[in-house]
């Protein structure tokens, strides 16, 4: 790459956003007609009730908490391959995604992600669940319907709490597949919070006017300003991994259906616009913990909550 290049890279509107606010939103999102055509072929394959749940009875019987998610092989996602060419081939993403990662980028994880409706999640369930920081329903869902997953709120968090170890070289690309507003469980993003760096999970915030004051544990705080992402049918955004940003339960009567993509640099191949982005960061790129809300067996052993306060 030549030194035009490079230059071109760090110049364009996605890393002067991340450097800015530690996200971009693209302006039209991506196709709507195609996002719709694919919600539907998923909804003719799976309906979101409570049917999904074991009983409680079940779940006791032998409790998993390890294991539960998407993964090679149960990923609902891989029946449609063909079908995300309107994310993965989109013009306009594909040139964020180069200016951020450079060439060759790769996707490390993609799935579908259900917010699932207050109405659907057993009564028993609620009661176990309430004011966890993090309510991955996997667990408590039937083991055939276990390649998608399905939240029931999720505290603020930064997505690098599931890669210790790894520096901050990936982004989240979030696409909603139907419009989205304030009562399905959209995403609050807080606005300048990847300036910190990797922080331990559960993180240190205190509710403030429109946003939130976040404080790092090594001296240093920022003040957020809070940011709510709904839109219509095709939305489309992508966040560093230090950005924090949670939903609250679902308040709909439907479920709310997303794709997320973990995407990364190539190893080896020069990413000019992430390095541009990280030399801003106040804080580390990895960490060797990355959460403290768990258990030995993976169960919640911590009950705080700060995004239902948002």
């Amino acid at each position: 790459m030549t030194a035009a290049e490079r230059s071109t890279d760090v110049a364009h509107p996605v890393v002067s956003d991340f450097i800015a606010r530690g996200y971009h939103v693209f302006d039209g999102g991506v196709d709507p007609a195609a996002a719709s055509a694919l919600l539907a072929k998923i909804r003719a394959l799976r309906t979101f009730d409570a049917d999904l749940f074991l009983s409680e009875a079940e779940f006791d019987a032998d409790p998993q908490y390890i294991g539960v998610n998407p993964a090679p092989g149960r990923n609902l996602l891989e029946r449609f391959e063909d079908d995300l060419a309107f994310v993965e081939t989109d013009p306009a993403i594909v040139a964020a995604l180069t200016a951020l990662l450079g060439d060759g980028y790769e996707i490390l994880l993609k799935k579908l992600i259900c917010g699932v409706p207050a109405s659907v999640v057993p009564d028993w369930l609620k009661a176990r669940i309430a004011g966890n920081p993090v309510n991955n329903l996997g667990a408590y869902v039937k083991a055939p319907f276990r390649d998608i997953t399905y939240f029931y709120g999720i505290d603020f968090h930064q997505d690098l709490i599931d890669y210790k170890d790894r520096e901050a070289d990936f982004i989240t690309l979030y696409v909603y597949l139907h419009d989205v507003g304030t009562h399905d469980a959209p995403l609050f993003l807080l606005e300048d919070s990847h300036m910190l760096g990797g922080t331990l999970f559960p993180h240190d915030l205190t509710k403030n006017g429109d946003g939130w004051l976040y404080r790092d544990g090594r001296g240093h705080e920022v003040q957020t300003r809070q940011h709510l992402l709904t839109g219509k049918t095709g939305y489309a955004a992508m966040w560093h991994a230090c950005t924090l940003h949670g939903t609250q339960p679902d308040a709909a009567d439907n479920e709310r259906l997303s794709l997320r993509y973990l995407i990364a640099r190539k190893p080896g191949v020069a990413a000019p616009g992430m390095d541009a982005v990280n030399a801003t960061l106040l804080g580390p790129l990895s960490l060797e913990a990355t959460r403290q809300d768990l258990d030995a067996r993976g169960a919640a052993q911590i009950k705080a909550n700060s995004v239902n306060k948002a």
